[in-house]
């Protein structure tokens, strides 16, 4: 039994913690047989564990803690500690495993609800389980989403050679924001997203990029308006901090994603990776 989880890009900007798409980006894993002991093969490097304390094996054991000890054959091409969303994939698969090696039969609104009280918010895991743009709410225990449709644009990763935790950027922003300031940040969201299922990409792209929730604050530790100018200048729609970064995302007009990753990919140390959004979220084959 296999079981693949996407990558996910989240927050678009002004989108904070609500808004995320799937891209073509995977962890798979592969479950070889039962074991004296859990163990996790993968070549992702010495700081993933390859036992039970792996997020993996641990969110699967907080579901079902009697489950079997077995050994797993883990890869994935999903840049670690780079905002795109390399922990939520691990959680979302922990899920998909503890259905498979427990036997159960979990509705796909069961999963979100798990998903989002592990991880506090569903702008990552909600599209690693369905796939799409997922515009999403987590509040008090309950959860909201809608599922849509991407408009057909192009979509560059650029990241950076240097890993950002969610936990440490998170402690950048504000605790407070005066109540203007959040009602014009949610008014620009709103309109964000009437844009994207509108289908204008050129006022979407601007708004995403008028932020007022997050950017400002993480921008300083991350390359983003150098990125966002050079972006401008190949008619890139919007450039943005795929979740906490430090990875930014471009949306492009599709002829233009070419020329502009060319230009990202010259005298840098990043890796600049052409993607595509993933209409699936996860699943589990033979």
């Amino acid at each position: 039994m296999k079981i693949r989880v996407p990558a996910t890009s989240a927050n678009l900007g002004c989108g904070f913690d609500s808004v995320g798409f799937a891209v073509n980006l995977y962890l798979d894993l592969e479950i070889v047989g039962p074991s004296e002991r859990w163990e996790i093969l993968h070549d992702l490097g010495a700081e993933i564990p390859q036992n039970d304390t792996n997020l993996v094996i641990a969110t699967a054991l907080k579901i079902i803690p009697e489950l079997t000890p077995h050994k797993i054959r883990m890869t994935s091409d999903i840049p670690l500690e780079r905002g795109l969303g390399s922990s939520s994939s691990a959680l979302v698969a922990g899920i998909e495993l503890a259905c498979v090696l427990g036997g159960m039969n979990l509705s796909t609104q069961v999963k979100l609800q798990l998903a989002c009280s592990m991880e506090g918010h569903p702008d990552n895991v909600a599209p690693a389980i369905l796939g799409g743009l997922v515009i999403s709410t987590y509040h008090e225990g309950s959860l909201e989403y809608v599922k849509l449709n991407m408009p057909e644009v192009g979509l560059i990763a650029y990241v950076p050679d240097y890993k950002l935790s969610t936990v440490a950027m998170r402690k950048v922003l504000p605790q407070e924001m005066l109540f203007r300031e959040a009602v014009c940040a949610s008014s620009i969201s709103n309109v964000m997203i009437a844009s994207l299922i509108a289908g204008d990409m050129v006022k979407a792209g601007r708004l995403i990029e008028q932020d007022r929730f997050h950017e400002k604050y993480r921008s300083k530790l991350i390359e983003l308006e150098e990125i966002r100018e050079i972006a401008h200048k190949y008619d890139a729609y919007a450039a943005y901090l795929s979740g906490a970064g430090s990875t930014i995302a471009c949306l492009t007009p599709i002829e233009k994603t070419n020329k502009l990753i060319k230009v990202l990919s010259e005298n840098s140390n990043a890796k600049v990776l052409k993607l595509a959004f993933e209409p699936d979220g996860a699943r589990t084959f033979a």
